[in-house]
């Protein structure tokens, strides 16, 4: 039995565990558009206090919406380049029309999608999930050496923190006991952020700059526009969030050994379909499941979702108080990156397990991992590869995971759903010559 103590700092866990992927989508965004300070400093603190209300509706069972696993929600990051797109195009309101609908897209559609679940064996599930760890481990890697385009990437100094933080994981998780095992990746960013502190020290100027207080105000940039290419754009954009998510439903339905029913994947895509909604009135992003944080359900061996309740918790607060939340952000990078690999490399293992179940005498199934996998792969180190090709088809061309996905689940169909004749062997009488 989990103490109240022991909950907190798990939960505490999973909010490291997402918070530095869920603030780069803000930032980014932000600086492409040309936010100011002020602008730049509420939205990043309203996506977070919005990461944990979205959290808190997929928790949340009920006849209508909430899957009920333990699963953090936060922004979706293959939205970054269409709502910059969206932005520079037709304008902010427009930004914020195109998710509102689309999140209502998602409602209506949850239904019918959820029908889809025969499509989604553990060749396909299994493929996904391998598929979107490996292609999270190039974040890791550019982190751990110090984050991409930085003065110092790969200087020893980076690597030593990257690396020892990642050893510091190891240790605990092999010398620790109990409790200490379950909070190894916590004890693992402490513990570097501890040793950078000491080492060279780590600028407060974050802190200092951020307000005490903020309260989340509806329509804060303006009221909502409606075009429908920006539309047309968020609703591919959704739909491929759901795609992901199922992966991300699936892995930790076989974690925490939970059968999922359609019932319940129509609830978790209401959820996500709610969560894109308001985070179109509240001027923020779509939402989508995290991945990084199956990893740590996966890592840590808790799986009660009272944990992610105290996560969801802790994002709202720290929405609410930027200043606090501030904090978070001066964890250094390579310590960051250290502890990615550790929680992204078990989201690989993970799917490496779900394709224990499949049946590898199946030439056909070989074929269906072989290629969603390499085409997955392909995508993320070469990501201009669909150039040439129009907008809207590299909006599912252009994100390794959606690429891999999509292939897995057409081929699966192909050689599993779609009836197939055999050709019967007939073998004809040997004629005799006189």
């Amino acid at each position: 039995m989990l103490g109240k103590g022991r909950i907190a700092a798990l939960g505490f866990q999973h909010v490291l565990a997402m918070y530095a992927g869920a603030v780069i989508v803000p930032l980014l965004i932000g600086g492409a558009l040309g936010f100011t300070s002020a602008q730049m400093t509420y939205l990043v603190s309203i996506d977070i206090f919005m990461c944990g209300i979205a959290t808190l509706l997929q928790l949340t069972m009920n006849r209508f919406f909430g899957i009920g696993l333990p699963v953090v929600l936060g922004c979706a990051v293959q939205a970054i380049a269409p709502i910059i797109l969206i932005g520079e195009q037709y304008g902010i309101g427009a930004i914020y029309g195109s998710i509102i609908v689309s999140g209502i897209f998602v409602v209506l559609i949850a239904p019918f999608f959820s029908m889809v679940v025969r499509f989604f064996p553990p060749v396909v599930t299994g493929s996904v999930v391998t598929i979107i760890g490996l292609t999270l481990i190039p974040v890791a890697i550019n982190n751990l050496a110090g984050g991409q385009g930085s003065a110092d990437f790969g200087s020893l100094y980076n690597l030593g923190l990257g690396f020892g933080t990642l050893f510091v994981i190891i240790l605990v998780y092999r010398f620790g006991r109990g409790f200490s095992k379950a909070i190894a990746v916590l004890i693992g960013l402490v513990a570097g952020s501890v040793f950078a502190g000491i080492y060279r020290g780590i600028s407060m100027q974050p802190v200092v700059d951020a307000p005490m207080f903020h309260m989340p105000t509806p329509f804060y940039f303006g009221m909502p526009t409606f075009n429908w290419a920006a539309i047309l754009t968020m609703i591919l954009i959704a739909l491929v969030s759901m795609v992901e998510s199922t992966g991300v439903y699936f892995a930790l339905s076989d974690i925490t050994k939970r059968k999922l029913e359609k019932s319940d994947l129509t609830k978790g895509y209401r959820a996500e379909g709610l969560a894109i909604i308001l985070g179109g009135v509240f001027n923020t992003f779509p939402y989508t499941a995290y991945s990084q944080n199956v990893g740590l359900v996966q890592l840590s061996g808790i799986k009660t979702r009272k944990v992610i309740y105290v996560t969801a918790g802790i994002l709202i607060v720290l929405g609410l108080l930027p200043k606090v939340g501030a904090i978070t952000t001066i964890i250094p990078t390579p310590v960051l990156g250290g502890a990615m690999v550790a929680m992204f490399g078990m989201v690989v293992a993970q799917g490496i397990k779900m394709l224990g179940k499949v049946n590898f005498t199946s030439q056909e199934n070989l074929l269906i991992i072989a290629c969603s996998v390499g085409v997955g792969l392909g995508v993320t180190v070469v990501p201009d590869l669909f150039k040439v090709l129009p907008d809207f088809i590299q909006l599912f061309t252009s994100n390794g995971i959606v690429a891999g996905s999509i292939t897995a689940i057409v081929l699966n169909i192909i050689f599993n759903i779609i009836p197939h004749r055999k050709e019967k062997e007939v073998v004809e009488p040997a004629r005799m010559d006189v």
